[in-house]
């Protein structure tokens, strides 16, 4: 379809229009041409009157012609209704232009929210894969730590024990070059033993008992438990009460009898223990 169909008619009469125009303009230049005439007529100043002898009726004056009305303005011609119905298809079709244009620039925004979407998921996806990553090599890092600290604890120990079992086979190999005294079997590292022999304590207790003095009235039998303390060579430095009998006057005269002996008999290997503690009772 050529622009020329779509152009809209051109309004009719205005060719004659421009005519009434025209001569409307022509006639007004009349007019005042004839008004300037009329203001400058050269005639003498004074008046005449003419009587006939017949009356007469004056003829009437040149009046100009009354301008012809402007002709009312007629209504455009409505288009045919072919024109009309191609102009509404026209439009029809750029609305559904729009339309199509809009549908795609909206489906457009939409993918291109859809892939941001997935890029913001991947990268999500793959902080959180690296992030579980470095805290599993952080636990294997840590356990490693551990099971090593736990060897070198362990070689440490064993290396200490091996020592601890090397020292005292010295000890003992020692021991036994210096003369020690203990049994082929005995598991100790000093030369002798430090404990008393086993009549040791009744030797001590006959050297005490003859010096108690005790009203015994042969009634309760109790037990006073005393430590004695001694220089090497059996001196009595002190002594006291571990264990009272229940019976003060037993406790104090066995107390006395200790203070009486003033010094204790040495061992069967000649040694005298540091301190001793010995049970006493009235009756044994």
């Amino acid at each position: 379809m050529s622009a020329a169909t779509l152009r809209p008619p051109e309004a009719a009469g205005i060719g004659r229009g421009l005519v009434l125009a025209l001569l409307a303009h022509g006639l007004l230049i009349l007019a005042l041409s004839y008004g300037l005439n009329w203001r400058s007529d050269a005639s003498p100043a004074f008046e005449a009157e003419l009587w006939s002898a017949v009356p007469q009726v004056a003829a009437p004056r040149e009046q100009a012609p009354p301008e012809p009305e402007p002709e009312a303005p007629r209504p455009e011609p409505k288009a045919p209704p072919r024109a009309a119905a191609e102009a509404e298809a026209a439009e029809q079709r750029e609305a559904e232009i729009a339309v199509a244009k809009a549908k795609k620039a909206k489906a457009e925004q939409a993918r291109r929210d859809a892939l941001e979407r997935e890029k913001e998921a991947k990268e999500e996806a793959k902080e959180k894969a690296a992030k579980e990553k470095a805290q599993q090599e952080k636990a294997e890092k840590q356990e490693q730590d551990r099971k090593k600290k736990a060897k070198e604890a362990k070689e440490a120990k064993d290396a200490e024990a091996r020592r601890e079992a090397l020292r005292q086979e010295n000890l003992r190999r020692l021991m036994g070059m210096a003369g020690a005294t203990g049994a082929p079997g005995a598991t100790g590292t000093a030369k002798q033993n430090a404990a008393p022999s086993a009549g040791y304590a009744g030797r001590i207790k006959a050297k005490i008992r003859p010096l108690i003095i005790y009203a015994d009235d042969g009634g309760a039998n109790p037990t006073a438990e005393v430590q004695v303390t001694l220089s090497p060579d059996g001196l009595i430095l002190g002594s006291k009460v571990l264990k009272a009998s229940g019976d003060g006057e037993w406790d104090r005269a066995v107390l006395r009898a200790i203070e009486k002996a003033e010094r204790l008999p040495r061992d069967v290997d000649g040694r005298v223990p540091p301190v001793l503690v010995i049970s006493f009772r009235p009756r044994e």
